[in-house]
């Protein structure tokens, strides 16, 4: 984890500490008259609290995010239609339950923040109005999403899971350049979304690897 990550972890733990320091000197000053809020600056502080505090870089994190989801889901999708093994399969309705939800969470959080909400195509691709592809860290490029749309069975579990390793990398990679952003991954949806794709996701690849190795090691043939 980087030194960056930790930083931002300690920043958000000092702020609740900060908090509750304040919280408990308010006990102090419980007798003193109490001052009438203004509800419209209630209001603008609730519509802040929303906004800030984000950056450009968690709003391309965010945007970039439900790209590479998209993809994966793509994938994930193939398995039952490919003749996957039960692992394989089991692997891709958690990939696809887990990045479902966190794309609508992602979907949300730009709406909210007037940001415009990326829409993937087909093949979970993000193209721009020039129609270039807008492939994001460790996402398959056309070849090889055509390659292991080709594989069956014992082949599709290879491609799936080598493919797969790739894709989460380069998520965990998009986690790392948020936190060594200035400023960036300083609200808190961005960061628990990040923090636990991080995690999960690393998970993941030392999970494939295992059943990567198993399958070159697994006696007999499945078609």
């Amino acid at each position: 984890m980087s030194r960056s990550f930790l930083s931002v972890a300690a920043r958000v733990v000092a702020g609740g500490v900060l908090g509750a320091s304040a919280g408990a000197g308010g006990l102090v000053a419980q007798n003193q008259p109490a001052v009438q809020a203004d509800p419209g600056a209630i209001a603008r502080a609730k519509a802040d609290s929303a906004r800030y505090p984000y950056t450009a870089a968690d709003i391309r994190f965010m945007s970039g995010m439900i790209s590479h989801h998209a993809q994966a889901i793509v994938m994930a999708r193939w398995a039952p239609s490919h003749n996957a093994g039960a692992s394989v399969q089991r692997l891709a309705e958690r990939i696809i339950n887990a990045q479902q939800d966190e794309i609508r969470l992602m979907q949300h959080w730009l709406a909210d923040r007037n940001q415009p909400v990326p829409e993937p195509g087909p093949d979970g691709v993000v193209r721009s109005h020039a129609g270039h592809e807008m492939l994001m860290p460790g996402m398959l490029i056309r070849e090889q999403m055509r390659e292991l749309d080709q594989a069956k069975g014992k082949e599709f579990d290879r491609l799936f899971l080598t493919f797969m390793i790739q894709h989460h990398r380069g998520a965990v990679v998009m986690v790392t350049e948020l936190f060594e952003t200035e400023g960036a991954g300083r609200d808190l949806t961005a960061f628990k979304l990040a923090t636990d794709i991080s995690v999960d996701q690393t998970t993941e690849i030392r999970r494939m690897q295992r059943m990567l190795a198993d399958l070159f090691f697994t006696e007999g043939t499945r078609p």
